[in-house]
């Protein structure tokens, strides 16, 4: 069973950057595709970004050409590096394994205006 912690939330002023992590931890032939989604207060979960394999990737509107999703294999790791933040980017972030129910248990990312 595969489990997921994320990392690297934390309040941070509009204009600044935060980098996530996801660790994956358990019993795994190899890490398959993953994805970072957030939940903003009284909305709905969305997708934020993909990861399938070593590079093919898809982003949410909202966030393309801002935010950077990529994977280290040897670390078990997925990044998710934020860039231009805004304080629409308020939100808990939340690591999946993709297609499955398989969630890590969120961190806050705060953005101030």
């Amino acid at each position: 069973q595969v489990q997921l912690v994320e990392s690297g939330g934390g309040l941070v002023q509009r204009g600044g950057s935060l980098r996530l992590s996801c660790l994956a931890s358990g019993s795994y032939d190899r890490l398959p595709a993953m994805a970072w989604y957030r939940q903003a207060p009284g909305k709905q979960r969305e997708l934020v970004a993909l990861v399938i394999g070593g590079a093919k990737t898809k982003y949410a509107d909202s966030v393309k050409g801002r935010f950077t999703i990529s994977r280290d294999n040897t670390k078990n790791t997925v990044y998710l590096e934020m860039n231009s933040l805004r304080p629409e980017d308020t939100a808990v972030y939340y690591c999946r394994v993709s297609g499955t129910s398989l969630w890590g248990q969120g961190t806050q990312v705060t953005v101030s205006s």
